[in-house]
Order: C-alpha cells, then structure tokens, then sequence
C-alpha cells in the first residue's frame, strides 16, 4: 500500500474498515505457526499485521491475498484477535485503489455488474432450476431456499442443487425461491477488498427477503450463512439455516427416509464457514450416519483442525500452483486413508476439491461429492 499518510492516518483507515482489533495484537506469533500455509509455503500473517500497526507500506506483494480467512489463527489466538477483520480491513483499504489481483478483480467486476462472480446471466439465475420449473416465495411457502451463485452457475454444483431439489420435493416442502432476481450474498466482496460491492448487495438482498418475509431461510452455503447471520444486520430476526441443518431435521421428522444402502467408505471434509465459523460439525455427520451401509470416516484434520479447501477469501479466483494446493493434500489424505467418497456441504469446496481430484489423476480412486447427493441416493431420487 504505497502511501504517504501519515501513520495515525494508516491505521485510523484500517479502523474504519472494520480492523478495530489491530491494537489487540501483541505479536507473539500464533497465527503465523497454525496458519495452515505453513505446511507448504513461507507466510508470516504476524509480519502483515505488525505492519498495519506501524501503518508502514507493505501491501503491494501477494501476502495480503494469500489469506483464505479459514479461520484457524482467529481460533487459536490466545486474545481471540480478529485477524480476519485486519486482513479484509487492509484489503478494503488496496481495493479502494483498484488494486486487486487480476482474477479476483474480474470477479468482483462481475459481482458488480451481474450479480453474481461466474459471469452468469442474471436472467439465467434460476436456469438450473427447470425440471421443476419456477417456485416463487409465497405465504404458504415453508422455506425460501437461498441458492448460492456457485450452485446456480457451475456445472458441478449444479447437479448437487438439483439432488437437493428433489429431496425436497420428496419430503414435501414448500419452497420457494428468489428466482432470477436473487444474487450473490456479496460474501467474495466482503473478504475481496470491496466493500462497497458487499454494502450494496446487502441491502438489496436484504429490500427483497424482508419483503417476503420468510418463515425460515435455508442456504446452501456456508458463505451465504455467515453473511446472513453475521453481517446482515437487516436480517437479524430471520432464522437462517444451513442445508446440512435442513436435511438432518428432515430426516429426524420422518419426511426423508434414507432406506437404500449406499456402500461406501466415506470420508467428510468439514468446510471452514460451516465448522469453524459457524460450529456446525455434527448435522453434517447426522446425515451421512442415517445412510445405510455408508461407513464414515474421519480424514487426519477434521473438525476445528480441519484443512482449509483453499477456496475461500478470494482465493478462489486465484492461480494456485499445484505443489501449493490445499485441496490437493486432502484428496491424498483421503485416498491414503481408504476413502471411496469425499464428501463437504459447501459447493467452494466441492469445485475446489474435484479440480484437483482431475489434477492428480485420482478420479478411479475416489469422487468428491456433496452431502445432499449421498443422501439423494439413499432416499432413491
């Protein structure tokens, strides 16, 4: 961040923008010896923030969007520092400039302009949607289902949407939906450096779901989770639900039956947003645990210790060399481990883990897939 402020001035910006906890800092390195780059590249987030503190330049490499804000470093600092809100503060900061990274900076243009970071035509939003043709929030509806830009526009997640449309179809859920006038819940911005992109989408989204007034929200990321329930103020008194919550209850009630054995050794790789950020471990489990003939297990991090995709913060529109790959490392946890199936409940981790299942030939050994399609077997749809 080449700049000629003064340093009050600095980190009186990085304040501003949400990075109230860089006084709370006081160095002693955790963040930079859990951060999980250290298991294959030399990254000091510590040396990030001790520049912040100083408000000395320092930003123009690609250390400030190395970070995936998986969340690790929040969860083991001794003082509870929100290194993540310092990190996207200083982001924010460089974004005002326009100085992005290429890839992420098309992205968020696209985010601007259209909506959602895929390029994806707005008016198609819902394209992946015409087996079932449109559902259009009402009162009787008993869900808004929250689809995620990634699951309306790539190809993958896309079949894992439409697994999870049927089932609720089978249990009887009224559901229904934004259509083509949803969009993105404005998470890449909010870690991307765009603030402005974020605000914006927040409280358009916000105009439209208060308007409906739904009984319930059910999103199908863990992305659009955080966003609603931690920075949508708006939003506040609405009861947001992940997916992996949804089919739990739905199995718990007795409107899901999973009666059609699925033999598989599985293991389930725990998404930052949902595990870390959110608490959410166990409903993800409970699924996969009612599919008969499904053996679970557990990959070498799991839980709070799970391995970050490598997708989120921004990075998912980065060029990651392979050797550098976290999603790599779990795919060969998992095939040393003797899995048949990877299974997640975030469509980031989804894309990000079967591109690198193609990357290093394993696709014989094992297939990466979403929670919703295992169960959709189970439950015969």
């Amino acid at each position: 961040m080449k700049s000629t402020a003064p340093f009050m001035d600095v980190v009186d910006m990085i304040v501003e923008y949400g990075g109230g906890a860089l006084d709370e800092c006081y160095q002693c390195g955790t963040c930079s010896s859990v951060c999980p780059w250290g298991d294959f590249r030399d990254f000091r987030l510590r040396q990030l923030i001790r520049l912040a503190q100083f408000g000395i330049e320092g930003y123009e490499g690609e250390d400030l969007w190395m970070c995936t804000t998986c969340g690790t470093c929040v969860d083991r600092c001794p003082r509870g520092v929100k290194t993540i809100d310092i990190v996207r503060s200083i982001r924010n900061i460089m974004g005002e400039s326009g100085t992005l990274p290429p890839l992420l900076q098309s992205a968020l243009s696209g985010l601007a302009g259209n909506g959602n970071p895929w390029a994806g035509d707005p008016d198609k939003r819902s394209a992946w949607a015409a087996e079932v043709g449109p559902h259009p929030h009402t009162a009787e509806s008993e869900i808004l289902l929250y689809t995620c830009c990634t699951h309306a526009y790539d190809p993958r997640n896309i079949k894992a949407q439409r697994s999870l449309v049927r089932l609720l179809e089978k249990a009887g859920v009224k559901w229904g939906s934004l259509g083509n006038q949803e969009k993105c819940c404005g998470d890449p911005a909010h870690k991307g450096g765009r603030a402005d992109v974020f605000q914006s989408l927040r409280d358009q989204n916000t105009e439209q779901i208060v308007a409906l007034g739904p009984k319930k929200i059910v999103v199908t990321s863990p992305h659009c989770l955080e966003s609603f329930k931690k920075n949508y103020e708006g939003l506040k008194g609405f009861q947001v639900v992940h997916v992996a919550e949804f089919l739990r209850d739905l199995i718990r009630e007795g409107r899901l039956k999973p009666e059609k054995p699925v033999k598989a050794r599985v293991a389930y790789h725990d998404p930052c947003y949902l595990g870390r950020h959110n608490g959410i471990y166990d409903a993800p489990r409970e699924v996969l645990k009612a599919i008969p003939g499904l053996e679970l297990i557990e990959l070498s991090r799991h839980h709070e210790d799970s391995l970050c995709c490598g997708g989120g913060g921004g990075r998912m529109w980065s060029d990651t060399p392979v050797a550098e790959r976290f999603s790599v490392q779990r795919i060969n946890d998992a095939c040393a481990l003797g899995a048949q199936s990877l299974a997640t409940a975030c469509p980031y981790c989804v894309l990000m883990l079967t591109d690198s299942l193609g990357t290093v030939g394993k696709q014989d050994a094992l297939e990466v897939v979403d929670l919703g399609e295992l169960l959709a077997r189970a439950v015969g749809v």
